[in-house]
């Protein structure tokens, strides 16, 4: 009974984060290393690499979502603008990666805010937020 309460233990006290800043950066230098390689990432030869770009790409889906929602009932979000182009996959690992080179190694950072600030500081929005008057 005592192991069974010390493993509870030990399994609460572990981040709750499940994927962590230190994995994305290995999965997004291994998508880099495979665009360098290749010039494109096929996820059988980079498994870790297509995580990143799973990962980063459903995140910048995930905000267009929101934004389209939160439009719908008269609110900008406006933190970023991904732009249209064939290689904009690989420019959001880069966006990542220059953020987190930029970044010291923080454990309790969440990934989705690593992610988030990378994006905003990348592409940020050129249209003011509310009109000038």
């Amino acid at each position: 009974m005592k192991y069974l309460l010390l493993l509870i233990a030990a399994l609460l006290t572990l981040p709750a984060h499940a994927y962590s800043g230190k994995e994305l950066r290995e999965d997004c230098q291994a998508a880099e290393e495979a665009y360098a390689k290749q010039g494109r990432l096929d996820p059988y030869q980079s498994p870790r690499g297509a995580r990143c770009i799973g990962y980063v790409e459903g995140f910048a889906d995930g905000y267009a979502v929101s934004d389209f929602l939160a439009e719908s009932v008269g609110i900008r979000l406006n933190a970023f603008c991904l732009p249209a182009g064939r290689d904009l996959s690989y420019r959001l690992v880069r966006a990542v990666l220059s953020h987190l080179e930029r970044q010291p190694p923080n454990p309790e950072s969440s990934t989705a805010t690593l992610v988030a600030a990378a994006l905003a500081k990348t592409f940020p929005c050129t249209e003011p937020l509310e009109p000038r008057k």
